[in-house]
């Protein structure tokens, strides 16, 4: 049942306070939709995985525009929804403005921190699955170059750029590694005509791998790839059977699993506010292998994938991660 806002007192302070559901979640998707096919599609498949297995409900935006982020984590708010799930890195300077105005409810942001008593912040380490699929990459690759192809110019996207440039030339320091952005404004995420543009510049450069972290923007480029018998690379969500035979892997970041275990939490009593790392050694980013991919896997490759694995969650291979020093040693 939802609670709103004029009637949490005292006694919904007591059931925070003692671990009881105080009111039904809240999810708020970002610019893209929910049916992106990677990130937000990601996070809405934890959210429905969540209902089916509790019989729980949760209320449910999609932001339209630029504009509507303020007024839509407000109105989640005002409506009793707690915790509130707030999708992508772009929200994080508006829920820093919001959340103190809504001390009583939970928020959690995904891909993004936000240094808030009453937030939640999850984050993926992006560069050590990107340099998995790097190892895949140049390990595929008949020309020795390949190419990445990210969103919005943003250093959230350079830390896959550069994790996986890292993984090519770990593998092949001889590889050239392409790397074009789609635009400077949110419509980057969202451009899947633009995308099928970029890999074709690509692939007149060379390429024959193509690996994009571009939201929506993305299915243009694994399209284009497929039409050039190319090999393309998904993101965020398993991709690979979107042109079975074509994509050679994804590098899934378990935006299903956060949402999923922060709804878990929440009902249980359990959540937790502060930051949180997903990353390689708690299944927070891996990637896909399944019947779509398995003829394109050669054992050679998956013996590579786990070396590296093991040596990332060992120490022994330190994957730089761009946000670091904003550079990126692999170009």
């Amino acid at each position: 049942m939802t609670i709103t806002k004029t009637l949490m007192g005292a006694a919904a302070t007591v059931a925070l306070a003692t671990g009881m559901a105080a009111a039904e979640p809240g999810l708020i998707i970002d610019l893209g939709g929910k049916f992106d096919k990677s990130f937000n599609e990601s996070a809405y498949n934890g959210a429905q995985r969540w209902v089916e297995e509790t019989g729980g409900s949760y209320a449910e935006t999609e932001l339209a525009n630029e504009a509507q982020r303020e007024q839509t984590m407000r109105r989640m708010a005002e409506r009793g929804a707690d915790p509130i799930v707030v999708l992508g890195f772009a929200n994080a300077s508006t829920l820093d403005v919001v959340a103190p105005d809504y001390p009583e409810t939970r928020f959690v942001i995904i891909d993004e921190v936000v240094d808030q008593p009453n937030v939640k912040s999850i984050t993926f380490a992006e560069p050590e699955g990107s340099y998995l699929v790097g190892v895949m990459a140049a390990m595929a690759s008949e020309t020795g170059t390949v190419s990445f192809i990210g969103g919005m110019d943003v250093p959230l996207i350079s830390k896959f750029a550069c994790g996986y440039a890292q993984g090519v030339k770990a593998t092949n320091p001889d590889a050239e590694v392409i790397v074009n952005m789609t635009g400077t404004t949110p419509t980057a995420w969202n451009d899947p005509v633009k995308g099928a543009e970029l890999t074709r510049s690509q692939i007149g450069q060379g390429s024959d791998v193509v690996f994009a972290a571009a939201g929506g923007t993305g299915i243009g480029v694994l399209q284009a790839a497929a039409d050039a018998d190319i090999l393309a690379i998904g993101v965020d969500s398993n991709q690979n059977g979107l042109h079975p035979g074509k994509v050679l892997t994804s590098m899934v970041k378990r935006v299903d699993n956060a949402v999923f275990d922060v709804f878990t939490a929440a009902e249980d009593g359990t959540l937790e506010t502060g930051h949180e790392v997903l990353g390689l050694d708690n299944e927070g980013v891996a990637v896909a292998m399944d019947e779509n991919n398995a003829e394109l896997v050669s054992p050679e490759m998956k013996a590579a994938v786990e070396e590296a694995q093991a040596k990332i969650a060992s120490g022994g291979i330190e994957v730089h991660d761009y946000l670091t020093d904003n550079s990126c040693p692999a170009y």
